[in-house]
C-alpha cells in the first residue's frame, strides 16, 4: 500500500509524480480506494497506453509555436504548454531508470511506448517525417535496451503520405516495433480522406495495428474558454469524429483487416454502439456528404467495433464500464493500459487485481490482449 502526501495535499496513491497536474487528488467521488498491489499476480501488466517524446521534438514544437509562422493550432498550443512542465518533461524522455523504476513502483511488467500528443504533426512541414524516422530509432534503441520492459508503436507524420507508409514499413520490419500511432487529427484532417488512404493500406499490408490516441481538437476556442480542450471532452470528441470517420468513409470495407485501437474505454463510443446502427443511415449512403463521395457499408456500425476495433482502459480503471465493454465488445478487445505519466497511480492497479472476472478474462485483460493485438513477446 503506498500512503501519504504529496506537497498539494493530494494522497500519494492517487497522484504519483506528476507534479503539475492541476487536480488535487483526494479519496473522492469514484477514485479507488487504497489498496495492495499483489506482486505475484497471475498475469504481467502490459500497460498500452504510455507516452513518451523526446528534446529535439520538443524543441522543433516549441521554435515552430513561437516562430509566428505556425497555423492557429490548438494541438500545437497544448506541445507548448507540456514544454513548460518540468516533472512532465523528465517522465516522459526518460527512457531508461526513472521509468523502470516507477513502473516497478506501480506494478507494471512492460510499457507500450506511444509517442505523445501531438507528436509529429504539428511541427513545421517538412520537419515531421524526420523527426518520425528519429523517435523510431530511439523507441527501438530502448526495447533493445530493455527487451522485458519496452514495446513500441512507430510514429509518422500523415502529412507526408509517401513518408509515412515508407516509414512505416521500415518500422514494422527493420525495426521490429509494434504497431503505430497517431495523435488524431492534423490540422483538422484525418485519416478517413481519401488522400491518406495509402497509409491504411500499408498499416494493413504490414499487420501494424494503430493506436489512434487524442489530441487537442482543431479550431476549438469553445472547448478551451471552458477548460475543456482535453480529457473533459474535446480529447475523446476528436477521436470519436476520427473513429466514425473510418468507419462511415467505409475504410474498413476497403481494408477489412485493418486494426485499429482506441484508448479511454474507447471514448465512450462503445455505450452508443445500439444508437449508431440505430441511426446509420443519417449518413450511410448519403450521396451529399464527403463531396458526393459517401459511400455505402456492407455492415452495422456495431460490426466495425467487433471486428476492426479495439479499446485500452487508459484513465478509466473503474470495474463496471470495464465489464460493460468486455460484454458488448468481447473478452478479447479490451486491453488494460495506465496513461503514464498523465495518469499514475498505484491505487488504480490494485483496484485492477481486486476485479471481480474470472482469471481467463482478467490475464486477457492485462496481458493477453495486448500480446495479440500488438505482437508483443517475450
Amino acid at each position: 500500500m503506498v500512503s501519504g502526501k504529496l506537497e498539494d495535499g493530494s494522497e500519494k496513491g492517487l497522484k504519483g509524480h506528476f507534479k503539475e497536474d492541476f487536480s488535487h487528488r483526494t479519496r473522492i467521488g469514484l477514485a479507488p480506494r487504497a489498496g495492495h498491489v499483489d506482486r505475484d499476480a497471475p498475469y504481467k501488466r502490459i500497460a498500452t497506453e504510455e507516452a513518451w517524446t523526446f528534446p529535439d521534438l520538443v524543441k522543433a514544437q516549441v521554435d515552430y509555436l513561437e516562430s509566428g509562422d505556425a497555423p492557429d493550432d490548438d494541438s500545437l498550443n497544448m506541445a507548448g504548454m507540456f514544454a513548460h512542465m518540468p516533472s512532465l518533461q523528465e517522465m516522459l524522455q526518460d527512457l531508461g531508470d526513472l521509468r523502470i523504476a516507477h513502473m516497478d513502483e506501480l506494478g507494471i511488467d512492460r510499457q507500450l511506448l506511444l509517442l505523445t500528443a501531438p507528436g509529429v504533426q504539428v511541427v513545421r512541414p517538412g520537419d515531421g517525417t524526420p523527426l518520425a524516422r528519429q523517435a523510431n530509432d530511439i523507441a527501438a534503441e530502448a526495447c533493445r535496451n530493455h527487451p522485458d520492459r519496452f514495446s513500441a508503436c512507430a510514429a509518422f507524420d500523415p502529412r507526408d503520405v509517401a513518408g509515412s507508409v515508407k516509414e512505416i514499413e521500415r518500422a514494422m520490419g527493420e525495426l521490429k516495433l509494434n504497431g503505430a500511432v497517431l495523435n488524431s487529427h492534423f490540422q483538422g484532417h484525418y485519416l478517413d480522406e481519401q488522400d491518406y488512404w495509402p497509409i491504411l493500406e500499408a498499416l494493413e499490408a504490414m499487420d501494424a495495428a494503430l493506436y489512434i490516441h487524442p489530441t487537442a481538437p482543431f479550431n476549438a476556442p469553445h472547448y478551451e474558454d471552458r477548460g475543456f480542450f482535453g480529457a473533459l471532452a474535446g480529447f475523446p470528441h476528436d477521436v470519436w469524429l476520427h473513429t466514425m470517420g473510418l468507419i462511415f468513409s467505409g475504410a474498413f470495407d476497403r481494408f477489412p483487416k485493418l486494426k485499429l485501437v482506441i484508448g479511454h474505454m474507447g471514448e465512450c463510443l462503445p455505450l452508443h454502439l445500439y444508437r449508431f446502427d440505430w441511426m446509420q443511415g443519417n449518413a450511410d449512403g448519403r450521396s451529399h456528404l464527403r463531396g458526393g463521395t459517401q459511400p455505402k457499408l456492407k455492415h452495422p456500425v456495431s460490426h466495425y467495433f467487433k471486428n476492426n476495433i479495439w479499446i485500452t482502459t487508459s484513465g478509466v480503471g473503474w470495474e463496471p464500464a470495464i465489464k460493460f465493454c468486455q460484454e458488448v465488445l468481447g473478452p478479447d478487445r479490451v486491453l488494460y493500459a495506465m496513461d503514464y505519466p498523465y495518469q499514475q497511480s498505484y491505487d488504480e492497479v490494485a483496484a485492477y487485481d481486486r476485479m471481480d472476472m474470472d482469471a481467463k478474462t482478467k490475464k486477457m485483460l492485462m496481458e493477453d490482449n495486448a500480446r495479440a493485438v500488438f505482437g508483443i513477446t517475450g
